[in-house]
């Protein structure tokens, strides 16, 4: 009834005009800036290419950005507004982007498709020009379904512009997604400059999605093939005191490499792919900011953190509440990350020589001070005792990271949140993670103890033997250095569905939705679940099919002529068919 109104109400305004005036027959253009006439010359192509740059800082950028999503769904923390996963469902996703992640990157993927379909639109004067905007199209294009298949498992394939209404889409299989994206990138590979310019990719950052992929499809030989090539390329791990605050003896190492500054600076080494986000930049090329400070960090400014006296003991406003933000805790850290990963050869996160837990890089619940000067405990430690309700614990106070959440705000008129600035996608470090991983699932402990030490001993941890590398400890390792930065729930998918396909620890593909290794890690490691957890009538609970987030409803009802498969466990899926094995 209400597009029957909006018509009719168009029609009237059309009849209305039309009584005065002929000039309404006259078109007026919105926009000169249509495909036909932008893709016209090489510029017009790296304008797109520069939108798919800025496409990429949505996972780290705005509030409920992509990688909180990823950590809140993970072993490493849980979405505290939404602890209940029987509450995620094809049409609801309560305050975080499940959903709207599945639409949004395949906005996206339409923008990389409009160069890929169109690059031979024009006469290139080189074959250089051509292939290097190519490639990097095609790179953006595997990255976010590379994202997709480990968190939705099986999705469309899109393979070109899409110009006209289409509605007989068909799902692709996870693997021929990856056997198609690891085609691209092994050409984008050939293409990509080996050294580019701040948020651009390079061939490096070519190679390290690669190794992904070669991962994700139990290609371990080339895997480590196309890691060792980044590790004896031009990038290594930093080891000595860098950046804007490398003078001051306070700070260390691991502070300097967390610095968003930092990451783009040509001091540098250790970063292959970092985006670009500077409050300096016009209001159209900045984000909303990193929020990390917002998402990460307890909501301990809250009237529910009482004093002795029962009164709120802080206020919005002082030293502390400007560089620990307003909290309000929506990937509330586990128990696992912020104390069991230390515990390694007799160290604790109290007594660890990991700078990565480190007393100045942290800050632990001992060290929020009741900030509010009416209270008559202001200044002292905040007494969990005096609270409420013991449950409130759970989101007003926990232990934080600081080296890696806090980032200033540059307007000092806005909320403490987590300002503008730069931020990893792929790092060094990484590089060393994955190829110890590929060592791993080729029994070759030794090697993969190897590429472990070197990230632990620029840390200063405690080195491991082989004996005591497991995937456990790998995934522990990828905690400890990589939290906030990688996509955790993606990769413990990819993990997962490595253990399936090898048919490991009672996995299989035929059983994925019943049992799978994401889930009995999250059950093994965040405790949220076992102990019931309850906030906002959500009961903290979660089923093996929960590891695969819901295909929206509105995408599988909009495509009429074809069929998008629902994930088994969701509403829908009865109506699925076989997945297409070929991408045509």
């Amino acid at each position: 009834m209400k597009h029957l109104k909006n018509f009719f109400l168009i029609i009237g305004s059309i009849v209305l005009l039309g009584s005065c005036t002929e000039e309404w027959l006259k078109p007026e253009a919105k926009s000169f800036f249509t495909p036909e006439n932008v893709f016209v010359d090489k510029e017009g192509f790296e304008s797109l290419v520069i939108t798919m740059r800025k496409d990429l800082k949505r996972e780290c950028t705005g509030n409920m950005h992509y990688m909180s999503l990823e950590a809140a769904m993970s072993d490493l923390a849980s979405p505290w507004s939404q602890l209940d996963f029987y509450n995620l469902t094809p049409s609801t996703s309560q305050y975080y982007p499940n959903l709207t992640f599945f639409t949004d990157v395949y906005g996206f993927i339409k923008n990389t498709n409009v160069l890929i379909s169109r690059i031979d639109d024009i006469k290139w004067a080189n074959e250089n020009e051509r292939n290097a905007l190519l490639a990097e199209a095609l790179w953006f294009r595997a990255y976010w379904y590379y994202r997709l298949i480990n968190s939705y498992g099986d999705v469309p394939f899109i393979n070109a512009e899409v110009t006209s209404p289409k509605l007989d889409f068909y799902t692709h299989s996870r693997w021929a997604i990856l056997n198609k994206i690891q085609e691209d990138v092994e050409f984008a590979a050939k293409w990509l400059p080996i050294k580019a310019e701040p948020g651009a990719v390079s061939k490096a950052a070519a190679e390290h999605l690669l190794t992904k992929i070669y991962l994700a499809n139990l290609n371990f030989d080339k895997a480590i093939e196309v890691s060792t090539q980044i590790i004896n390329g031009p990038y290594s791990l930093m080891t000595e005191r860098f950046g804007v605050d490398a003078a001051n003896p306070v700070r260390n190492l691991i502070w300097d490499l967390h610095r968003p500054k930092n990451f783009n600076i040509t001091a540098n080494k250790e970063t292959i792919l970092a985006t670009v986000d500077r409050y300096e930049a016009p209001p159209t090329a900045r984000s909303a900011g990193l929020f990390t400070m917002r998402l990460y960090n307890p909501a301990f400014i809250q009237p529910a953190v009482l004093d002795s006296e029962g009164k709120p003991g802080m206020v919005a406003s002082g030293p502390m509440y400007d560089s620990l933000g307003r909290g309000n805790s929506n990937a509330r850290l586990t128990a696992h990350y912020q104390y069991g990963i230390w515990n390694i050869k007799g160290e604790t996160w109290k007594s660890t020589s990991d700078l990565r837990r480190a007393d100045i890089n942290w800050v632990d619940t001992s060290e929020f001070l009741y900030n509010n000067p009416k209270s008559v405990d202001f200044g002292k430690p905040v007494q969990t005792r005096y609270f409420a309700n013991p449950i409130d614990t759970f989101r007003h106070i926990y232990a934080i990271p600081h080296y890696i959440m806090y980032v200033p705000e540059d307007d000092p008129k806005v909320t403490p949140q987590g300002g503008n600035g730069d931020w990893y996608i792929f790092r060094m470090a990484e590089t060393y993670l994955l190829r110890a991983e590929a060592y791993f699932w080729k029994n070759e402990l030794s090697l993969a103890a190897n590429d472990i030490n070197k990230v632990r001993t620029r840390a200063k941890a405690i080195p491991i033997d082989p004996q005591e590398v497991s995937l456990d400890f790998i995934l522990d390792e990828r905690a400890r250095e990589l939290f906030a930065e990688e996509p955790r729930h993606s990769e413990l998918l990819r993990v997962s569905y490595i253990l399936a396909k090898l048919g490991k620890d009672g996995y299989s593909l035929n059983a994925f939705s019943e049992k799978n290794f994401y889930y009995d890690r999250v059950m093994k490691y965040n405790k949220t679940y076992e102990q019931k957890v309850t906030l906002l009538n959500n009961t903290a609970t979660m089923a093996p099919f929960h590891a695969l987030w819901p295909i929206p409803d509105k995408v599988i009802m909009a495509n009429t002529l074809g069929v998008i498969n629902q994930n088994t466990g969701y509403d829908g899926a009865e109506k699925n068919v076989a997945p297409l094995e070929t991408i045509e």
